[in-house]
C-alpha cells in the first residue's frame, strides 16, 4: 500500500510538471500570435528596400516591412532580437549560411530579414517539424516557409483564427501589400511548404 501511495504521488508530480511545461510553451506561442496580430492594419506596405539599421534592435518604420519582419517583430515583443541572434550565429557559423547575395561576411542590416537565413538559424536551433500537415499539426505560433517558385521563399506565422468550415488555421503574413486585414488568411496549402518550425523561447533567449 505504501509503495502504491508513493507511486501515485510521483505520477501526480510528473503530471503537474508536464502541465506547467505545456502551459509555459502555450503561453509563448499565444504571445507570438498576439504580437503578430497587432501588426495587422499597422504595417500597410511591403517594402524590401535595403535599409541601414541600428544594431541591436534595429527596424524599418513600423508601417512597412517584408514577410520576415512579421516574425522578427513578434519575437522582439518577447524580448528576443533576431537581428542580433542571427548576426552572432552567422559570425560563428558563416560556412553554413546561404551565399545567395555575394557577401563575404555577415551584414546586420539585412541578414535577419532574408528568409533563407532565418530558416538556417531556426534549423540550427532544432525547431524543425515535419512539413506534412497530415503528419504534424500546424499550431498557433508556428512558423511556415513556402517556396513560391522561381527561387522566391515566403514566411508567415500560424494564427489562432480558424478557417471557416475547415480545421486548419489562418496565416498572418506580408506577401505584397502589408499586414492588412486580408493578410490573416487561408494560405497554408496555397504554396509548396518547405519548412515548419515551432519556436522555443528558452532556446532563442539562451542563444
Amino acid at each position: 500500500m505504501r509503495n502504491l501511495f508513493i507511486r501515485s504521488v510521483a505520477l501526480f508530480a510528473l503530471s503537474a510538471t508536464f502541465s506547467v511545461i505545456s502551459q509555459a510553451s502555450t503561453s509563448f506561442q499565444d504571445k507570438l500570435v498576439t504580437s503578430a496580430q497587432k501588426q495587422i492594419g499597422v504595417t500597410c506596405h511591403y517594402d524590401p528596400a535595403y535599409t541601414k539599421l541600428s544594431y541591436p534592435g534595429g527596424d524599418v518604420p513600423m508601417d512597412r516591412g517584408v514577410c520576415t519582419d512579421v516574425i522578427i517583430r513578434a519575437l522582439r515583443d518577447q524580448g528576443i532580437d533576431l537581428q542580433q541572434n542571427i548576426n552572432q550565429h552567422m559570425k560563428k557559423n558563416w560556412k553554413f549560411y546561404p551565399k545567395n547575395w555575394g557577401l563575404g561576411k555577415p551584414d546586420s542590416n539585412i541578414d535577419h530579414r532574408r528568409v533563407p537565413n532565418m530558416s538556417t538559424y531556426f534549423k540550427a536551433l532544432h525547431f524543425s517539424l515535419n512539413p506534412d500537415p497530415l503528419k504534424e499539426p500546424y499550431l498557433p505560433g508556428d512558423v511556415v516557409i513556402w517556396d513560391l517558385g522561381n527561387g522566391i521563399l515566403h514566411v508567415g506565422m500560424v494564427s489562432n483564427a480558424i478557417v471557416p468550415y475547415k480545421t486548419r488555421h489562418k496565416i498572418i503574413h506580408n506577401i505584397c501589400c502589408g499586414v492588412k486585414e486580408e493578410a490573416e488568411e487561408d494560405i497554408l496549402m496555397s504554396y509548396k511548404i518547405i519548412s515548419h518550425f515551432r519556436l522555443s523561447e528558452k532556446a532563442l533567449k539562451n542563444n
